[in-house]
């Protein structure tokens, strides 16, 4: 598949064509994704359904299967990834080739798609942030298990157990005051994402039993059969025209794959990779140590980063078609699994310092706070090292 790669340093470079299988040109490639993600969303709909859980499936009040139910544990979560996954693919498709598709229909549909998948991704979100706060609590203290991992009944998944770890690598003398505040901190922490991971599965359950995800559920189905390309005469349905109007356009699929191309490596040349070729970020810490809630402002161009290579991504799927995930370039696999880094490092630490700014908590949870929060971006630095690393690499393909 021809590929168009850039050096972040010179994004004025010539592009450079990788050798790959032919890239089909004609919309149908297009209508043909659509109906498998559609079909894709459907799947992982009527499988949640039969699942009988919430929109996790963890094992608490929430999560608890029916005894009626044979299907096992990790049907739930497998179901609500995929749910998330189609609707993901389909959102930001819409938004690289809206274009080629009917412009009413595919303004109402993308945003539907992105609050979908928004919504049902924060229960998890929550949940994988405790789990990450919690061990970062154990790895930095060196104590045994916290007291909020062994509640019972709770919402969240069980972070494993390290006691024997902790009685094999006891903790040195100079994380005696780490220890001392980080059971309370892992409490405080616990309650708080618990709470708010309770509060995302309420609103997942609203979302998906109201009036407008039935409404995109609906588009969905219509979609998985009949795609409404943008035609050039007469309204027509399916994919008859479609070749014609790809003739008759100068838009087309690879124009609008190397524009959204041309989006991320643009945003990637913005980028500090200087700095982030650097161990220490010093501005950074210093921007982390101060009492001001509002986010970091280095983070956000590399979520936005993160976002614009999501949909590359989903470009290339397009182009590739469905042999495009085992055909994938190598270098940005690893750039984006160190953009998700980044971002679930810059969210913890966001919940860290919202925990330490609670009224009245002891200085030593307080200082175990602080640390954990320290540390968190420090995790942001290493994800931007990782990033820039992989990103000034030769794109490989995968054989």
């Amino acid at each position: 598949m021809a590929q168009r790669h850039l050096d972040p340093t010179n994004p004025t470079a010539t592009a450079t064509a990788a050798a790959g299988p032919p890239v089909p040109a004609d919309p149908d490639a297009l209508a043909g994704y659509l109906r498998a993600q559609a079909t894709e969303f459907l799947r992982a709909l009527r499988q949640h359904r039969e699942s009988g859980t919430g929109t996790h499936g963890g094992n608490g009040a929430h999560g608890a299967r029916r005894p009626d139910r044979a299907a096992p544990g990790a049907a739930p979560v497998d179901a609500a990834r995929a749910l998330r996954r189609a609707a993901r693919r389909l959102s930001g498709t819409l938004h690289t080739f809206q274009p080629l598709l009917d412009a009413d229909w595919a303004e109402g549909m993308r945003p539907e798609l992105a609050w979908l998948s928004g919504t049902l991704a924060m229960e998890h979100a929550y949940a994988s942030r405790l789990e990450r706060l919690l061990q970062a609590l154990h790895r930095l203290s060196g104590s045994s298990a916290f007291p909020a991992q062994q509640t019972a009944g709770r919402a969240t998944d069980a972070v494993p157990a390290t006691d024997a770890v902790s009685a094999a690598h006891p903790a040195p003398p100079e994380r005696g005051s780490l220890t001392v505040g980080a059971a309370k901190a892992g409490a405080l922490l616990d309650r708080q994402l618990t709470l708010a991971r309770t509060r995302a599965h309420s609103t997942a359950l609203q979302a998906l039993g109201s009036s407008r995800f039935h409404a995109v559920a609906d588009k969905v189905a219509l979609l998985a059969s009949e795609v409404p390309l943008r035609t050039t005469g007469p309204a027509t349905s399916g994919t008859r025209t479609a070749a014609a109007n790809n003739a008759a356009s100068p838009t087309g699929l690879r124009p609008l794959a190397a524009a959204a191309e041309n989006r991320l490596t643009d945003a990637v040349a913005a980028l500090p990779l200087v700095t982030a070729g650097s161990p220490y970020n010093a501005e950074a810490l210093v921007h982390g140590l101060s009492p001001d809630p509002v986010a970091h402002p280095q983070d956000a161009p590399w979520h936005q980063v993160r976002l614009l290579l999501r949909l590359h991504r989903y470009a290339l799927e397009v182009l590739a078609g469905e042999e495009a995930e085992d055909s994938g370039d190598v270098r940005l696999l690893a750039a984006g699994e160190a953009l998700n880094r980044h971002r679930d490092a810059a969210e913890a630490a966001a919940a860290a310092a919202q925990a330490a700014r609670t009224p009245r908590i002891a200085p030593a949870t307080a200082y175990a706070l602080g640390v954990l929060h320290a540390d968190q971006r420090h995790e942001v630095e290493a994800a931007r090292y990782a990033f820039q690393h992989s990103w000034r690499k030769e794109p490989i393909r995968l054989p």
